[in-house]
């Protein structure tokens, strides 16, 4: 599980916030008045995995506000399922309101694509890994990689310095397969693993050969990629290596390649295409404002 120190994950949550913010949420400020206490609920409107719940608490309290989950990231809800409610000062919880449903929003319409899509491969029988890629809202690569993490995925590379991840440019500019790999296990570390991008099961032996940890299939049919584990097996390979298959999988075509036999599958849908979960947060009581005496 990734995680990030509260005081850090609190920086970023607030910067949501400030954006959004301005200098003042004026229609708050004209109907709202000061010192009122408000009772509220969020809910979902639609079935799914729930994903965000630590992210809003976080964020929540940080502002002085009382919240309390109903369910944990990574529950399944129904339409209409509370799954955060919330006592504080009227004028934070309204200022707030659409920070916090975006972040549980957006992770938990992530986190219901990953689930869907590793239950429909596991239910299948298959053990191949589904993974999302770096394809992700630029500064939120932590809040849509955790929320692959609750939905069952698995993350892949974080940042560019996670691995060594030999793609096709890198390649145009190297020359070939084996010049590549040789130039980064002579000048990288011992503790990164070393992947490599290739596009014909010719490139995929000369990588195994080479003694790359991973090999990922870059656009290879279902068929395409039958063929390449058979040559990496007659030729003693398979074995040797993981196989990664990337490029046109989505949700509905995820057992095709699941079939194959490759290790993992990595989808840039997971993250980038993901439909957010609806869900809306309700005002459930209302306290007036204490008067001065």
């Amino acid at each position: 599980m990734i995680t990030l120190p509260r005081k850090i994950l609190e920086r970023k949550l607030r910067s949501f916030l400030e954006e959004d913010i301005g200098e003042g949420d004026i229609t708050t400020a004209l109907i709202v008045p000061q010192g009122t206490v408000i009772e509220v609920e969020i809910r979902a409107k639609e079935t799914g995995i729930v994903a965000g719940i630590e992210e809003a608490l976080v964020l929540l309290r940080s502002l002085g506000l009382q919240a309390e989950p109903k369910v944990a990231d990574g529950a399944k809800v129904k339409s209409q399922t509370v799954v955060l409610r919330i006592v504080g000062d009227a004028r934070t919880i309204l200022t707030a309101e659409r920070t916090i449903l975006n972040i549980l929003s957006r992770m938990s319409g992530i986190a219901s694509m990953t689930r869907r899509i590793v239950d429909k491969v596991k239910n299948s029988g298959y053990k191949t890994r589904v993974a999302c890629t770096r394809k992700v809202a630029p500064g939120l690569l932590y809040f849509d990689k955790k929320a692959v993490l609750v939905g069952g995925g698995d993350v892949h590379r974080l940042r560019l310095d996670d691995m060594v991840l030999i793609k096709d440019n890198h390649l145009a500019i190297a020359g070939n397969v084996t010049r590549a790999v040789k130039e980064a296990k002579n000048k990288g570390s011992f503790s990164k693993k070393i992947e490599i991008e290739v596009s014909t099961p010719e490139e995929a032996l000369k990588a195994a050969e080479a003694n790359v940890d991973i090999i990922m299939l870059d656009n290879f049919s279902p068929a395409h990629i039958k063929k390449t584990l058979e040559l990496l097996e007659k030729n003693g390979l398979r074995g040797r290596v993981l196989i990664e298959a990337s490029g046109g999988i989505n949700e509905g075509n995820v057992l095709k390649f699941a079939s194959t036999g490759v290790d993992i599958l990595s989808l840039g849908a997971i993250t980038q295409s993901a439909k957010a979960l609806d869900m809306s947060l309700e005002v459930v009581k209302v306290r007036k404002a204490k008067r001065e005496k």
